[in-house]
């Protein structure tokens, strides 16, 4: 995550379930609209909402199909995060996925 003008820029590096590298980047604001999404095998668009000031809400798109959302939750004491992903992936096949992440 960085800033980039008034949005922010969110750029991922990994591996997908075939062990094929991955980057994918979206830029955007936290106003609930579709900015474009490149390097996403399921999604063309995403989109971030705050919820509150610990949770974050992102929905991904294939054109107007939804094909993920996300909810990213900040532990009250800023120590942890927590993704929770559920979707379809590029195989039709649903999906969910559970990651914590501890602040360093």
């Amino acid at each position: 995550y960085e800033a980039a003008g008034d949005s922010v820029k969110v750029s991922l590096d990994g591996t997908d379930p075939n062990g094929k590298s991955f980057h994918s980047e979206w830029t955007g604001k936290y106003d609930g609209k579709d900015y474009p999404l490149t390097g996403d095998a399921i999604g063309d668009s995403r989109s971030y909402t705050m919820v509150n000031s610990h949770t974050l809400r992102i929905t991904t798109k294939q054109g107007d199909k939804v094909t993920s959302t996300t909810r990213v939750v900040i532990s009250a004491d800023g120590k942890s995060r927590t993704v929770t992903t559920t979707g379809t992936d590029a195989k039709g096949m649903k999906t969910t996925a559970v990651s914590v992440y501890d602040k360093q």
